[in-house]
């Protein structure tokens, strides 16, 4: 596999996203879905509407979600549609885009994963069938179970409905939301079981998928903590790529070369939940590749 192609700026200005669209020169058409993370309650750090705005706008896309697997009593409120989009509300999302939650009514889309490492299905909202392109907004950060969060997450967990993330992080054990946390798993399978869900996402949009990814509140913890420290590491900057493998792997390159003194702390808990290792699963399936050719649009 040739090497894939990540653009890059030091620019974090709303109207950097565009610019780094333009510049890859890929053209999303028809239905586009914009998946991003829509932020849990009371959680400080995930990328505000008025970021994305402008490259929503330009690509005329649908704001999409999906309902989280984890309820009141684990700190979360967006575990079904009515009170998920009250958060969207509050967000700021309903007020500037059209917005979806793909599982907001059942039953799944199931995708085959004939090849999976872990699981051979993915259960996914049934809304995202409606959709010719997707773009992945994501914002790169620590992650409490994966390590980090980036674009395979945001392919994996993100898109999956309620009972796919369950189903994930129970690495194809349990689809239900009441036992699936409580299935022991060992860390390296429900990492590879994100990357085999990523898999199916993104070979399901095959040749009509974008990713951004956004190194900015580069905390050590997801936009789905209701309560996350505060970010640990000054603003990096952000990339586009059609793949989701090479985003991740520049992006992990950048906050390990990082000389900020809070790059330790981010860099621990990527390697005390063996992070990496989604990105090296990934790679294997061969839906993306770890070698790239990082291109700084600030220097054409």
């Amino acid at each position: 596999m040739e090497k894939a192609k990540v653009y890059f700026t030091k620019d974090t200005g709303s109207k950097s996203l565009v610019r780094l669209y333009e510049a890859l020169g890929k053209e999303l058409k028809g239905n586009v879905a914009v998946k991003l993370h829509s932020g849990e309650r009371g959680n400080q750090n995930y990328l505000r509407p008025e970021f994305v705005k402008p490259i929503i706008d330009k690509v005329n896309g649908t704001v999409v979600e999906c309902n989280t697997a984890y309820g009141h009593d684990m700190g979360g409120a967006r575990f079904n549609t009515t009170t998920h989009m009250e958060v969207m509300k509050e967000h700021g999302w309903t007020e500037n885009f059209d917005v979806d939650i793909l599982d907001s009514e059942g039953p799944d889309l199931t995708l085959e994963i004939p090849n999976g490492k872990v699981i051979k299905e993915n259960y996914v909202g049934k809304d995202l069938d409606k959709y010719n392109s997707l773009l992945v907004l994501s914002h790169f950060k620590g992650h409490p179970m994966g390590g980090f969060g980036g674009a395979l997450k945001q392919l994996s967990i993100g898109c999956a409905s309620s009972a796919g993330k369950c189903w994930i992080h129970s690495t194809g054990k349990s689809a239900d939301m009441k036992t699936c946390w409580t299935i022991p798993v060992e860390q390296d399978e429900f990492l590879e079981a994100m990357a085999d869900a990523a898999g199916s996402v993104h070979e399901m949009f095959k040749d009509n998928v974008v990713y951004i990814n956004s190194l900015v509140n580069l905390s050590v913890d997801c936009d789905c903590c209701y309560v996350a420290e505060d970010p640990c590491m000054k603003d990096i900057g952000i990339m586009i790529s059609t793949d989701p493998v090479a985003i991740d792997q520049a992006c992990l390159d950048m906050v390990y070369s990082s000389k900020d003194p809070g790059r330790d702390h981010l860099v621990e808990r990527i390697e005390s939940r063996h992070g990496r290792h989604t990105v090296d699963a990934a790679a294997s399936l061969g839906y993306g590749t770890k070698e790239y050719e990082l291109i700084d649009i600030d220097e054409q």
